[in-house]
Parts: structure tokens; C-alpha cells; sequence
């Protein structure tokens, strides 16, 4: 596969058993992904995490965007910011599992322009429905196979 282009849909990522850093290609486009120096990688990329957030980032603003348009709403730009945690959960402060941590992805939405509170509040639910936030959000089954 070399030199060709991933089918549509399709993500190939390829890294040397050596380091941490990954070659990313989806579809036309190129990108790496490492870890930080101080994880022992050499900070060539995004971490997988950053990428995640970056999808689900990129995935809001561009649902937010795309929706405020074809209502004609005044929005003039969108920021989205984020961070991933792992908080001890309140409920298993006795348990005594792996399972007493939950992930947390903060996401703060910044809308410019001059909206009406109703169209912000609309906006924010339009976010919460962004596909890539449905696929997080939702039970998943990640197949996977060696050859």
C-alpha cells in the first residue's frame, strides 16, 4: 500500500516498533502522531489523545457551523476547546477495581457574533449531536484481528 491512497473511510496508520511515532494517512492527507518527550517519544505529533480531542473538537465547530448557516443565525466564528481527564469516581471510592476511574472530556464552546440567547442555547444542543460526540458518547464494539 505504499504510495497509494487509503480508500475513502479508510485510516492507515505505520510506525517503527523502535519509538512511538506514527505516520498517519487518511484518505489525500498526511499527518504524524508521537508522544512528548517526556513519555519517550520525540514530540514529532500529536499525541492519540490530542487527536481525539481534535476530532471531536473539529467535528462540533464544523456541526455548529454548518447548522447556524442554513438557519441564517448571525455566528461569526467557533472555538472549542478541550481537555481529557481521568477523574476517580465518587461512587466506587470503595471499590476496589481498575473501573474506579472515569474519562472526562471537557469541552468548552466559545460562539462569536451576535446571537440571541434561544440561538446559543440551540447551538449547544446541536453540539451535543455532532456525530463524532454520538460515536464517543455511545456503546462501541472495536473489532480488531492480527495478520
Amino acid at each position: 500500500m505504499d504510495g497509494e491512497q487509503p480508500a475513502e473511510g479508510l485510516v492507515i496508520v505505520r510506525g517503527a516498533a523502535d519509538g512511538f511515532a506514527q505516520e498517519i494517512t487518511a484518505g489525500a492527507h498526511h499527518l504524524r502522531s508521537d508522544e512528548p518527550a517526556s513519555a519517550g517519544g520525540t514530540d514529532s505529533g500529536p499525541t492519540p489523545y490530542d487527536l481525539l480531542l481534535a476530532s471531536l473538537g473539529s467535528c462540533t465547530s464544523m456541526t455548529i457551523a454548518m447548522y447556524a448557516r442554513r438557519k441564517r443565525w448571525p455566528l461569526e466564528r467557533v472555538t472549542v476547546s478541550l481537555r481529557h481527564s481521568r477523574v476517580h469516581v465518587e461512587d466506587c471510592a470503595a471499590c476496589d477495581t481498575q473501573e474506579a476511574k472515569l474519562t472526562v472530556i471537557d469541552r468548552n464552546i466559545a460562539l462569536e457574533g451576535p446571537l440571541g440567547e434561544d440561538q446559543r442555547a440551540r447551538l449547544l444542543e446541536i453540539a451535543n449531536r455532532c456525530p463524532v460526540h454520538l460515536t464517543l458518547s455511545s456503546k462501541m464494539d472495536i473489532r480488531t484481528r492480527v495478520q
